[in-house]
């Protein structure tokens, strides 16, 4: 068991965060000692109830100068979007961040990120971005590829059928339940899965390669029928299936590529066929090592719906940067990769004999 306690708020209750609250509270090394409430009836209630278990004794706020005045060591952000101004405020106040929040290295964000990086150093603080897809995914082929003494290519696959994945604020911004013929589709994959480009990024900066270009290359499905959800529609003629492939190049030549495949129902055309959900990660070379990472739910496992079997995959979205968290404390201050880090460990988790 760590010695060390590290104070931490919890930024949002969302799916992501409401698993994160959970481990938090779980893990001795942690106290948690703070809550950011995102909208107004979180306001003053206990986090442990808004998470779905007993009162913890931390009520929510949208006071950010009162959770910063509490010291904390870090702050575990978990909302649906990445704000900068915020994340600026964070950093100043000398408080670490690590985000499940759309950030792997911010270079999608321009200038942004020089603001980050300012606010990192001006506060003595550091910034640590990883979800599981994109970001563990790619520590995965990292690790593979240290089997290699040549690497031609590393290809990150994730296939998955996310007809019961029920997010239309993520999934429209990608073309879901776009018309196929829509003249603003064609761009719609690039645009709402930017911060794959990242990923594409932090796996070639760890083979030391530097990237003349990374490019997106889309591809779209149609429902041949109305497909009814649980909170949305696709109408008949519209996007149920969504393939792109970001893919870092140098010399012309693709060295990473990192691509999803998504589909939803039964009535797709072209009918994708899905090998399985999750990742397929081949590294290319001397030798060539592949690995197959999917999930399941443990023995003990309670599930009476699919919104309950989708914890598992917010839980696997909300442990990387937990764990991540006494190498972002001891790291020096700025924004860091897991190519800047040691190989983060999960500790205090083990089930009691």
């Amino acid at each position: 068991m760590s010695s060390t306690k590290y104070r931490v708020v919890q930024w949002t209750t969302g799916n992501v965060g409401t698993s994160s609250v959970r481990a938090l509270t779980a893990n001795p090394a942690i106290e948690l000692v703070g809550c950011f409430a995102w909208s107004p009836d979180k306001i003053g209630r206990d986090i442990g109830e808004l998470a779905g278990g007993q009162p913890l004794g931390v009520t929510a706020t949208d006071d950010i100068d009162t959770l910063l005045a509490s010291k904390p060591d870090c702050v575990v952000y978990n909302p649906m979007w990445f704000d900068v101004d915020q994340a600026v405020r964070i950093l100043s106040a000398g408080v670490n961040m690590v985000t499940t929040a759309s950030f792997i290295t911010g270079h999608n964000l321009g200038e942004d990120r020089d603001r980050l990086a300012q606010a990192c150093v001006r506060g003595g603080s550091t910034l640590f971005g990883s979800g599981v897809s994109p970001g563990f995914a790619q520590l995965l082929a990292i690790v593979a590829a240290n089997a290699c003494d040549r690497v031609d290519k590393i290809v990150i696959a994730e296939s998955a059928d996310t007809t019961f994945y029920d997010s239309p604020a993520t999934e429209r911004p990608v073309g879901f339940g776009t018309p196929i013929d829509d003249p603003d589709l064609p761009g719609m994959a690039a645009a709402g899965t930017a911060v794959f480009a990242e990923a594409v990024r932090l796996v070639a900066d760890s083979l030391g390669v530097v990237l003349d270009e990374i490019v997106c290359e889309a591809e779209y499905a149609q429902t041949t029928e109305d497909l009814v959800m649980a909170s949305w529609t696709i109408d008949k003629g519209c996007v149920a299936g969504v393939h792109a492939s970001w893919q870092g190049r140098v010399g012309g030549r693709t060295v990473v590529d990192i691509n999803v495949r998504w589909r939803k129902g039964q009535t797709l055309d072209p009918d994708w066929k899905l090998d399985g959900d999750g990742w397929k990660i081949t590294v290319e070379g001397r030798p060539t090592v592949n690995m197959t990472v999917g999930f399941l739910p443990p023995p003990d496992f309670q599930a009476e719906t699919i919104a309950d079997f989708m914890v598992l995959g917010h839980i696997m979205t909300a442990m990387p940067p937990i764990h991540a968290i006494p190498a972002v404390v001891a790291a020096a201050p700025g924004i860091v990769t897991y190519n800047d880090l040691p190989l983060t460990l999960p500790r205090d988790i083990t089930s009691p004999a």
